[in-house]
């Protein structure tokens, strides 16, 4: 009993002494971040808790809590509005076009990060005023071309114009990120006979990881949360991805809060299980590629 009370009694005074020596800018800063983790996390919160709630539970107390654990929300989500086909779609689609932004956009970083040739700024130019350029302006004349290719309603849909569109942050966040490291590296490298594919995939890759990380999470969140190129060029439910489920349960479902509670929860499951996994290098990622040396 006395060792638990001098544990706490430390503690205590470590934050005591902690928030002694805190800054007034530093407390402030601290407090609007606490403010704005609690507008995103509390909603977040109070969806999830309405999902194990029916609608009558919701409306007639919005902040209850409920009496059980009770999963008929989301059994209905798989039986009535097949989650886990879009689910399946969603990831498919937003994987494949991870994975090819990171091949495309790392090779053209490594290329205008390392290599000094003719017209280098003016692609650089390009790439920087290309990635001003709004996607719905696009979507017309792509939309004719899925067309005549017959692709609308496929994977390819969403895949080539998802990556298309992340190229562009890709191979900028790359190539400033490879730009700030040493050519010592590369240099011992050519001495030693390497091929420049095999500096590229055994030395820039592997230090790249944090930038690779972030232009991966990121192109993820817009690729997945993606609704309006979606809803254009997938239409067909055995394509659709999870966002335009989500869509249709608050059309078709509009009186059910339970259900949409759920279809909200699940939507999001996968944006947060990849965000918690790689947060650390996302940080890393946007830091140290900022800084040249």
């Amino acid at each position: 009993m006395t060792t638990n009370i001098s544990s706490k009694t430390g503690l205590l005074t470590r934050i005591q002494n902690y928030f002694e020596d805190l800054k007034p800018g530093k407390f402030f800063i601290y407090m609007v971040l606490i403010a704005w983790a609690c507008t995103t996390i509390l909603p977040l919160v109070w969806v999830t808790n309405n999902s194990f709630r029916t609608t009558s539970q919701i409306v007639n107390e919005p902040f209850g809590t409920p009496d059980s654990l009770n999963l008929e929300n989301y059994q209905r989500a798989r039986d009535r509005i097949n989650v886990l086909n879009s689910y399946k779609n969603s990831l498919i689609m937003s994987g494949t076009t991870v994975i090819l932004v990171l091949l495309f956009g790392g090779m053209a970083g490594y290329v205008l990060s390392r290599f000094d040739f003719r017209f280098k700024e003016t692609i650089n130019m390009l790439l920087v005023v290309g990635f001003m350029v709004p996607a719905f302006v696009t979507v017309v004349p792509v939309y004719e071309i899925l067309i005549k290719l017959d692709l609308v309603n496929t994977y390819l849909a969403l895949i080539l114009p998802h990556t298309a569109g992340n190229l562009v942050f890709a191979t900028l966040m790359l190539s400033a990120y490879m730009s700030s490291l040493s050519s010592e590296l590369e240099e011992a490298a050519l001495l030693d006979g390497a091929t420049r594919w095999q500096i590229f995939t055994r030395i820039f890759v592997p230090l790249s990881r944090p930038a690779f990380a972030t232009v991966g999470i990121f192109t993820f969140l817009w690729s997945y949360n993606d609704l309006f190129l979606s809803l254009v060029y997938v239409s067909h439910k055995k394509v659709q991805p999870v966002t335009v489920l989500l869509s249709q349960v608050s059309t078709m479902y509009g009186t059910d809060l339970g259900l949409q509670a759920t279809a909200v929860v699940v939507t999001v499951i996968p944006v947060l299980i990849v965000y918690i996994i790689l947060q650390n290098q996302i940080i890393k990622g946007l830091t140290q590629g900022a800084v040249k040396g």
